[in-house]
């Protein structure tokens, strides 16, 4: 028994030894990993490598008021309400300059004309991808961004008063400066974050029925009149801002702000504004990217 007993102990004595004897570095600071080490269970564990990536991304809700023209289907103005929906990711690395931004909308609203006897109904989602270079002020507190994004857009507006032509589809690509600035401060014992982003569309193309053109001569028929059309600032002068106020409540970081989204056309003979004006409030959630090991 004492001899079976001496060599568990034995055992024992050499996995510990062994474990000790297993190269180690000082993880993640030195850009050292191990790729593997043993417990008491002889379990094979992975190691993990954290790299200079950061994450922060934004889900938003916004709600506000709209204001809607489009010429091609009433000379009149819709006023209503306006529900969006906006995922906000901005991507960034700690050793480098430039920085990524991907954001998703998505919109719905309904709108009366004055008199009230009817009504249209929008619909539109935004896809947004843009590269900014970074300046950092004051230990890194102000943070500004300058850059350009590509901005692509498809929706539809539906009038329910009209019988002949009572739909129109939207569908536009635009190249747009775009630039942005947060600033960091604690205050009490608590961080704050402050942040406004600006775009506004430079060159791109949309799709428009001509003057006077029905749907049904453009796809049924092919009646090609100058469908897709170029556009310039002069021709669409748009605007896309965003004023958001992030603050922690215990574990979470919320997110309230104001977005106005005034967006405006005149091709074809024909005018289109959609002017927003909503009030966001969101979750904000930042991850470091890490690597698994094998």
């Amino acid at each position: 028994m004492k001899i079976i007993k001496l060599l568990t102990l034995a055992a024992m004595l050499a996995s510990s030894a062994a474990t000790c004897a297993l190269p180690c570095g000082n993880g993640p600071e030195d850009g050292t990993a191990l790729h593997g080490s043993l417990n008491t269970g002889n379990v094979y564990a992975p190691d993990t490598i954290r790299n200079n990536k950061i994450i922060t991304n934004a889900q938003m809700i916004g709600i506000g008021a709209v204001n809607i023209l489009d010429t091609y289907l009433s000379p009149e103005k819709y006023r209503g309400t306006e529900l969006r929906y906006i995922s906000h990711t901005l991507r960034e690395r700690r050793d480098s300059r430039w920085s990524r931004l991907i954001v998703h909308q998505g919109n719905m609203s309904y709108s009366d004309n004055r008199s009230g006897n009817g009504g249209e109904i929008a619909g539109a989602y935004t896809f947004s991808y843009g590269v900014h270079y970074n300046w950092n002020f004051f230990d890194g507190s102000l943070n500004v961004k300058a850059g350009a994004q590509a901005d692509v857009n498809v929706g539809f507006l539906y009038n329910t008063r009209n019988s002949n032509n009572p739909a129109q589809a939207r569908l536009s690509l635009n190249i747009s400066p775009s630039a942005a600035a947060t600033y960091r401060f604690r205050l009490w014992q608590h961080n704050y974050s402050l942040r406004y982003e600006l775009s506004v569309p430079l060159i791109g193309m949309m799709f428009s029925p001509n003057y006077g053109q029905s749907y049904y001569e453009i796809f049924s028929r092919g009646n090609y009149d100058h469908n897709i059309v170029p556009t310039t600032f002069g021709s669409t002068p748009s605007l896309r801002q965003m004023l958001t106020f992030d603050f922690s409540l215990g574990r979470t970081t919320l997110r309230l702000g104001y977005m106005g989204d005034f967006q405006q056309a005149r091709v074809n003979n024909l005018k289109y504004h959609s002017y927003s004006n909503m009030l966001l409030i969101g979750i904000v959630r930042q991850f470091n990217i890490t690597k698994i090991v094998p």
